[in-house]
Parts: C-alpha cells; structure tokens; sequence
C-alpha cells in the first residue's frame, strides 16, 4: 500500500480542466473563446478520458466495501458511462429530430444514424480488439515469467465466470431478433433491462473477496474505511461532473469535425469516439494482465461487454421515447441492422469460444482477424461494398459460433447452468 499521492491522479484531474471550464462555460452563458471543430473535439475528448479514468480507479477502490462479483459489474459500468453519455447525446438528438419533423430520417449522418454507431462500435472494439489485447499483453507477460506464469497465450478463468458468459449469451440470442425490426422499441429495452437486472442481482450474491488494487486505486482503498468512501464518492462526483460537462460538446465538435475535415461522420461516431471512452478501461486492463492478473483482468472487460450489451441497448429506446415524446421506437434503417446483425454475430461467437471457461491465443487471434478486416472494409470501401462485407463477417461468425456450440454442447450446458443456478459457494469448489 502506498502513501505517497500517485502523480497518475493530478494528471488525471489536469487534462479534464479545459473541457469542464469550456463545457460548464458554455451551459452557464459565459463568455469563453470559440475553438475550431478539431481542436475542441480533441479537448473535450481529453476531458472524458481523463473523467473515465477517475471513474475506473473509483470503481476498483470500491470493492474494498462491497462484493468482488458486484464490484466487478460496477467497475464494468462506471468504465463505460462516458461512452454512455456520448451514445445517449445522439439518441437524445434523434428524439428531438423526431420531435420536431414527426420522422426520423435515417439515412447517412443524422442523429438518428449516430444514435447506434457510437455503441455498435464500442462493442466491437471491446471484443476485437480489447478481449485479444489483453491475451497478447498477458502471453509477454507469461513469457517473461517464465515457469511461474500460467500457459502463455491462454487465459483460463475461475467458474466464476459462467455468470458473464450466460447473461451475454442470453442477451446475444435475444439481439439476434434485432436485425429483422425496423425500429429498436419500449420492449427491447424492458427485456435488455431486465435482462442486466438479474445479471447484477446474481453478482450481488458473489462472497467477498480482498481485492488486488494497483496505482491510484490502491492509494485510496489503502485509506481509513470513513476516508476511503469519502474519496470514492469524490471521484465519481468529479468524474459525473466532467462528463454531464463535456459528452454533448464532444459530440457535437466530433461531428462538426467530419464535416471540417471531409471525413466521414459515421466512422468518426463508431471508431474514435468509443476509443476515448474506453482507453482508460483496456489501459487499466492490460496493467493487471502485465501482472499476470489477466483471468481478473479480462473478466472485467467481459464484464463490460455484458452490461454495454444489455443496460446501455436497453437504454438508448428510453432515451429516445423521452425526448421524443412517443412510445415510436428508434427507427432503423438497413445500415443499422446490418451493425446490430455484425455486432451480435461478433458477440455470439465470443462466447462460443470461452464456453470451456477460458480464451486462448488462437480465439483471441480470429477474433482480431475478424475484427481488423471489417475495421479495414469500413475505412477503405464504399458504404454499399462495406455492407456486404460485413453481411459476409456475419454469417462466419455465426457459422463459425454454431460449429463451436456443435462440439462444446456439454460445456454450453454447463456454463449455462454454472452461471444461472450454480451457488457460489459450488462454484469456487470446482
């Protein structure tokens, strides 16, 4: 445990000054200078990754107060609320666009197309390229280690992680049915919500377990329990503060950055902005996985993955009905369900290869593969040529997740179980 203020903390808390003061300045009515679309972009982007590390440590120095399972699924949330804040911007934009003309024209960039990019893509990246990041990170790590690391290139995880593993599979199936609607409705999000809600329920029964806490994060759960909560509940203030500050501005100057620069805004939405929000979480992870910590490591970023795919899905038709003013759902054009297809394929075929409770270097290797060529497709191609693409993507992934459910069924059956009805208790005995 160390006494010794972190310098990562005032670092942290530096880069958020400039977008808070523009942001609160802007709501407040005062007078601060104009900065070009790139420029703020870059500066209120700066504010969120700043705020979304502060939240991460926040979250992670809170499991020396709550359970390990639900500390896990807190930290999977308050890692990505500033991707949250952005996606939801959008769809807030969509229901006023609705609102106002009593339609929602989907086609190209408008707020109704960058509603589901911003998401579409985090959940991607998060599984493409986050999940295989850390296999590679934790594989040096091993390497290194020499005989006192596990197998280099495979992460085996406790039992434990039956329950991530059933609840994403869950809501894969359900977002399957996604693609054939033409709007994302009231339904969809009762079902994702409460889908999440009894994921979140399971955790919460999970025993507690002393945590491994590095860093910034180690420094405040060092502290005396009164100190220490007080510290928490700072961080996630000042985080909350920074993002309610700067997520609409960052949206908007990402936007109008697209248009400056004649880059195409939907790339822009679905690729840099989830990278910002997300950085700090796949930083935080590949720093446990370096320490051989990559089954802890990774299972937040599954973590993550369960609940960006339930809660922040469920959200979005909320968001929009409130703004909106109508129970209408989210229109969806083709080009969003052929995202919601890809997306779902994606995570269909994540959780058929870790259905045997761990992920090795080749699944983490297709999964980038996969990953990197539709990345590629959708920088290099046409919008028509990219939808074909991905199309294809799909249907490999789902061919590819259906062969490993064939010849894992009796793991299907168990993780399923395992993650459902198993007692902890029973879990931590296998």
């Amino acid at each position: 445990m160390s006494a010794k203020l972190p310098v990562q903390l005032p670092l942290a808390v530096g880069v958020t000054l400039v977008g808070t003061y523009l942001g609160a300045a802007d709501y407040l009515g005062l007078a601060h200078p104009g900065l070009p679309a790139p420029l703020a972009a870059v500066i209120f982007g700066a504010a969120i990754v700043g705020a979304a590390f502060l939240l991460s440590w926040a979250a992670e120095a809170a499991q020396m107060d709550i359970s390990a399972g639900l500390a896990i699924a807190l930290l999977a949330v308050v890692a990505v609320l500033p991707e949250y804040a952005v996606d939801l911007v959008f769809t807030y934009q969509a229901g006023q666009v609705f609102a106002e003309q009593g339609h929602c024209v989907t086609e190209g960039a408008s707020p109704c197309s960058l509603a589901l990019a911003n998401m579409t893509g985090a959940n991607r990246i998060l599984v493409g390229f986050g999940w295989p990041l850390v296999v590679l990170v934790a594989g040096i790590a091993a390497a290194r280690a020499g005989a006192r690391a596990p197998r280099p290139g495979t992460v085996d995880f406790k039992p434990a992680v039956s329950v991530e593993l059933a609840f994403l599979g869950i809501a894969t199936v359900y977002s399957l049915t996604l693609p054939l609607r033409t709007s994302l409705t009231l339904v969809d999000a009762a079902v994702f919500v409460a889908i999440f809600a009894c994921y979140a329920w399971r955790l919460a029964q999970a025993p507690a377990e002393k945590p491994d806490l590095i860093g910034v994060a180690d420094w405040v759960g060092a502290k005396p329990a009164t100190r220490r909560r007080w510290s928490v509940i700072t961080l996630f203030v000042v985080a909350g503060l920074v993002i309610l500050a700067c997520a609409e501005h960052f949206a908007e100057n990402l936007v109008a950055t697209g248009e400056h620069l004649g880059v195409d805004k939907f790339l822009l939405v679905q690729w840099v902005a989830p990278l910002a929000s997300e950085s700090p979480e796949l930083i935080v992870a590949c720093l446990y996985a370096a320490r051989l910590k990559a089954s802890q490591s990774l299972g937040t970023l599954l973590s993550s993955k369960v609940n960006q795919w339930t809660l922040l899905v469920g959200t979005i038709p909320i968001v929009f009905a409130l703004s909106a003013g109508t129970f209408s759902g989210l229109p969806l054009d083709g080009h969003q369900r052929v995202e919601l297809l890809l997306t779902a394929a994606q995570s269909l075929f994540a959780v058929s290869i870790m259905l045997d409770r761990r992920l090795t270097g080749l699944g983490a290797g297709v999964l980038f593969g996969l990953f990197g060529l539709q990345f590629a497709a959708s920088i290099v191609l046409s919008a028509t040529a990219n939808r074909w693409v991905a199309i294809v993507l799909s249907g490999v992934y789902i061919v590819l997740a259906l062969g490993q459910i064939a010849v894992r069924y009796r793991d299907t059956g168990r993780t399923f179980k395992d993650g459902v009805t198993t007692p902890f208790d029973k879990l931590g005995s296998h």
